[in-house]
């Protein structure tokens, strides 16, 4: 079982190697990471972008430029476009956000001529956490694509969560449908959710995963508060998985945990026809180096 960061980048190196495209790939940590990822043996890259300033960055970090193949393009949203028809055509099986923005990044994605989701399908995004206060990785969702997941999406990401928890290796992963208390509140939408998913997953209606809630966040991960409230479930204080009832309480815990609480990250866009990376232009070259190798970990 992966429980580091770091051991996804063994867990994928001697696999064959998938290609990673890279979308308006032209500033040093995107290039920085996606040098790191060939080198190590984990893809190997197309990098769509301008390429006087790939060049130029490269030149100034240090990069051999010459072990990427390079397609030049000078728009940043068209830079996707060419990314999303080379995974649609086969010659690629991860996509990465470079330095454009999520918006035009998703809209590529979204694409009802060329995109890659499938029909009827969900899109949304997991984020995995190396938190120093926690004893093993977190994997959170969503804190970056559907505001306000209704229940049916929130049977969905539950599954998304699931896979890339075996992805890691847990095997029956943990997962905890977060509300405000532990106590089933009928007048809160996320409480009653919360406790149907548990239900569900009691029935085995969501494959072989532990689902428990509703759960506040202490609750989840807190082994002592779980004892203190009398809550003898396997998933409490020791859970695999957070489901948020929405992005704002999503990406309020995923931006403490990374601001305040030095976690280590990596994050990807699923339910698409391939993974696609999906790190803020602000996160580190190690984050994004992260987020590759669990997308080529995650790649069929």
């Amino acid at each position: 079982m992966i429980t580091k960061l770091e051991q996804l980048i063994e867990a994928v190196r001697g696999r064959d190697r998938k290609t990673l495209v890279a979308a308006y790939a032209q500033d040093a940590h995107t290039l920085e990471a996606v040098s790191s990822a060939v080198d190590m043996g984990i893809v190997n890259a197309v990098l769509v972008g301008d390429r006087a300033q790939i060049a130029k960055v490269c030149a100034a970090e240090g990069i051999d430029l010459a072990k990427f193949t390079v397609v030049d393009e000078t728009d940043d949203a068209e830079c996707v476009n060419v990314a999303v028809r080379m995974i649609r055509d086969g010659k690629a099986d991860v996509l990465m956000k470079g330095l454009v923005s999520t918006d035009k990044y998703m809209r590529g994605i979204l694409n009802k001529e060329f995109g890659l989701l499938p029909p009827k399908g969900v899109l949304s995004h997991v984020a995995v956490l190396e938190l120093p206060a926690y004893h093993k990785l977190l994997l959170v969702s969503d804190v970056a694509v559907i505001p306000y997941p209704d229940f049916s999406q929130k049977v969905k990401i539950a599954g998304y969560l699931a896979r890339t928890a075996r992805a890691l290796g847990i095997e029956r992963p943990k997962l905890a449908v977060v509300a405000p208390s532990e106590q089933l509140l009928p007048a809160v939408q996320s409480s009653v959710d919360a406790a149907l998913l548990a239900k569900m997953g009691d029935r085995g209606q969501l494959g072989d995963v532990l689902v428990d809630g509703p759960l506040a966040v202490d609750v989840a991960l807190v082994r002592e508060v779980a004892e203190t409230k009398k809550l003898h479930s396997p998933v409490a204080g020791d859970a695999d998985c957070l489901l948020f009832p929405n992005l704002d309480s999503a990406n309020a815990f995923f931006k403490a945990a990374t601001k305040l609480c030095g976690a280590s990250l990596a994050g990807m866009v699923v339910g698409t026809k391939c993974p696609c990376v999906l790190t803020s232009r602000g996160d580190t070259p190690e984050s994004k180096l992260y987020s590759i190798a669990m997308a080529a970990l995650s790649a069929r």
